[in-house]
Parts: C-alpha cells; sequence; structure tokens
C-alpha cells in the first residue's frame, strides 16, 4: 500500500509539535523538533544516490512560508547538479582561509615562526604589544592583500614625530608581516611599508625630526666616589651592578653569569654565545676586583643552579629591576646600560687604547667584514690591561666628592 499525501504544516502545526522528531512538510522540507523544545528546519535531498541533510535555520528566524521558498529553489538548483552541501562547505572555508589572512592572523603566524630565532620572550612579546598597540586598531583587521600606502601612513603617521622610535620599530615590524603574506602568496607587489624607495619619499626620516636618545650614562669622573657608594652595599644587586661595570657587560650578561663561564686559571669570564647579543662567545679578562668578588661569593651557601648573582627565586637570575634599583639607591635617572657608555668614553677620553680594542671589550659587532676578517683573535691580554686599567680607574678615591679624580699613582 504506497504512502498517502504528506499533510502540509501550518502555524498551529508547528506550535503544537513536541517530542524530538523530523515532521515533513513535503518535497523535502521538514521541521526539526528537539528534546528541548527548539524547532528548525531541515531539507534533505538526494545526490548520487545518497541522501543529504541541509539545515535551513532555526524557526525563530525562517518563517514556514521562507523556508518552503528556500526549499524550492534549492530543488531547481539541485537538477542541475548543484550540490548545497559541498558550496555550504566552500565557503566556509574561504572564511576561514579571510580570518587566517588578517593582518592580526599573519603577524601572529609570523612572530611564531620567527619566535626560536630571537634571543628572548620579551622580545616577541615587544613585536606583540606593538603590533597590538598600533597596528592593530587600524588594519588588524583587514586582509593583508587590501593593505596599501595609505593604510600604513594612518598606523604611523599619528606616532611618527612623537613617538619616532617606536614608530620606526613598528614600520619594519609591518613590514617583514606584509613580506611574509608575500612569501605565502596572500599579497602581491609593492610592500607599502618599505622604507627606501618608498615611505622615505613620503615621511621625514627618524634622525631629522627626533635626536638620538642615548641611556643616561654617569660621567666617567663621578665613577670612583660611586663605585666607593656601591662597594658599601652589601646586597647581590650591588655586587652584580659592580660586577658589570668593571666588566663593561650588558645587564643580561651580568645577571645570567654562572660559574662553570669562570676560568679562574685563565683569569677570565666565557659568556657563551647563547647569551650574547651577537650570538658570539665572548672572553672578559677579569680585574683582581672582580676575582676578589668571586671569593667573597663561593663563600655564601647559596648558590641555585650555578648562578653567581641569583635572584630571589631558586634557579633565577635577578631581574633587571633589582640592579637598577641598585644604581637609582646611589644616584637616581641613570640607566644600567649608560654604564657602558662611561667606560667606552673613559677609554677615549682618557686613554690611548685603540678604539677597536674598546668595542671588542664592550662585545660589539664589527660591521666593516673586511676588518673583522682580520681581527678575529680576542686580543686577550690587551683587554687584560684595558680591563684592569679601567678598574683602578673605577677605585681612584674622588677628592671632595667632587667631579675630579686623582692620578693612578694615587689608585
Amino acid at each position: 500500500m504506497g504512502r498517502g499525501p504528506v499533510k502540509r504544516l501550518n502555524a498551529l502545526a508547528i506550535a503544537a509539535a513536541t517530542g524530538e522528531r523530523n515532521i515533513h512538510d513535503g518535497d523535502g522540507l521538514y521541521l526539526r523538533v528537539r528534546k528541548d523544545g527548539s524547532k528548525s528546519w531541515a531539507f534533505r535531498y538526494m545526490l548520487a544516490g545518497k541522501p543529504h541533510w541541509l539545515s535551513l535555520g532555526p524557526l525563530r528566524d525562517v518563517t514556514l512560508a521562507e523556508a518552503r521558498e528556500k526549499a524550492r529553489l534549492l530543488r531547481n538548483r539541485i537538477r542541475d547538479g548543484y550540490d548545497p552541501l559541498a558550496d555550504r562547505r566552500m565557503r566556509k572555508a574561504e572564511i576561514v582561509n579571510q580570518t587566517a589572512r588578517t593582518f592580526d592572523a599573519v603577524a601572529d603566524q609570523y612572530i611564531a615562526a620567527h619566535a626560536g630565532e630571537w634571543k628572548n620572550q620579551k622580545h616577541a612579546a615587544q613585536w606583540t604589544a606593538t603590533i597590538r598597540a598600533y597596528a592593530s586598531p587600524v588594519i588588524g583587521r583587514m586582509q593583508v592583500d587590501a593593505i596599501g600606502l595609505d593604510e600604513v601612513l594612518r598606523v604611523l603617521k599619528p606616532i611618527w614625530e612623537t613617538k619616532s622610535e617606536t614608530a620606526s620599530r613598528l614600520r619594519g615590524r609591518i613590514e617583514s608581516v606584509l613580506d611574509y603574506a608575500a612569501v605565502h602568496k596572500w599579497r602581491t607587489g609593492e610592500n607599502p611599508a618599505r622604507w627606501t624607495g618608498f615611505l622615505d619619499q613620503v615621511l621625514p626620516a627618524k634622525g631629522k625630526i627626533a635626536p638620538a636618545v642615548h641611556h643616561p650614562a654617569l660621567p666617567y669622573k663621578d665613577m670612583a666616589g660611586f663605585m666607593a657608594a656601591l662597594r658599601t652595599k652589601d646586597t647581590t644587586s650591588a655586587r652584580c651592578l659592580e660586577w658589570l661595570i668593571l666588566t663593561a657587560a650588558r645587564s643580561g650578561e651580568a645577571r645570567g653569569a654562572r660559574w662553570s663561564e669562570i676560568d679562574l686559571a685563565e683569569k677570565v669570564w666565557i659568556i657563551p654565545a647563547a647569551r650574547m647579543k651577537a650570538k658570539k662567545e665572548h672572553i672578559v679578562p677579569l680585574p683582581p676586583r672582580c676575582l676578589e668578588m668571586l671569593e667573597e661569593l663561593a663563600a655564601q651557601p647559596h648558590k641555585p643552579d650555578g648562578l653567581i648573582f641569583p635572584g630571589q627565586i631558586a634557579g633565577k637570575p635577578m631581574s633587571d629591576v633589582s640592579v637598577s634599583k641598585a644604581l637609582h639607591s646611589i644616584r637616581a635617572g641613570l640607566t644600567v646600560h649608560g654604564m657602558r657608555a662611561a667606560f667606552r668614553t673613559w677609554a677615549q677620553e682618557k686613554t690611548e687604547y685603540p678604539g677597536e680594542l674598546v668595542e671588542i671589550a664592550l662585545a660589539h659587532v664589527n660591521k666593516d667584514r673586511t676588518e673583522a676578517a682580520y681581527k678575529r683573535g680576542p686580543a686577550l691580554e690587551k683587554r687584560r690591561n684595558l680591563m684592569e686599567t679601567w678598574a683602578q680607574y673605577c677605585a681612584m678615591i674622588p677628592v671632595n666628592q667632587s667631579a675630579e679624580v686623582v692620578s693612578l699613582r694615587r689608585a
């Protein structure tokens, strides 16, 4: 016995429908009733001999008349070989792809791809913070292939003259993200964040709008008085600060120093490449005062994980804030990095040591590759004399606590 005609739905029947079931309205249109009482429309169709179900939306959004019209249009297209489910999947995939190609999404991918080559997590955090603070509000949701000169200028112009250093770094980071997108063929054409031959035509050079801001440095003539005061501080952070001044090291290099890096026989501190800014091993000759500090520190009972200057958390170096506090407790307004500048200025103005030797002591990268090729040796003994002369200068007794210092003979 064949099936009877399908009883068409009406508003009363729809409102009265309960229990989990599918109620056929005819021609493939169904009302789906859930256990929780929610109702929605679905369209059932056959393609290649297999049944397929396509959601047409919830009852609260789609009326009976609208659902029937949707079903009618679908039936007509399916007769011509159209597959609505395949089309919907394709459109969803395209939406996902479009979302993945916004500037913010591509920036995240770039950061993840390059995080391993950056020196520390702080660098990645700075990247993310700069992008989120300045670029994201303007171009974050834009597709990378839609970003042009106008959009980049809308990001940079508000801070180009007031925060020139930040703006310059931001420009380079936007350029890198867009280059990354171009390599993946997500955009084509000129990189609108490129400086040479592009943005340099419409924005003033950073050096012309803001003078270079140097790290506030202690005048080298005040170093003796400063060091005398520093040595009265009986804290690990004070010893770390004294160590980095005498070795002309960077804060992170000094704070991360380990006993395993010290060669007492040769009286040197060997900083591994992984901890250096230039990723090259750096050998520091240790003056007598540094060796004296090592002897004092070695007598202390707690040396977590071999750190010479351990922090408050076991196994962790002290923070840069701790070293800065030790500095500011004696002279406010200075930076730890500025101590390297004091060493460099002293060497230039008060000694006959060649500039390239001082640059080696500071572990600066020689940008002249030809010159660097002839100066691969560490010039260890010459640098030992340099560092011992610096330590002697730092130990001189200040005259009336003024900026004047006594001669080396009184050291």
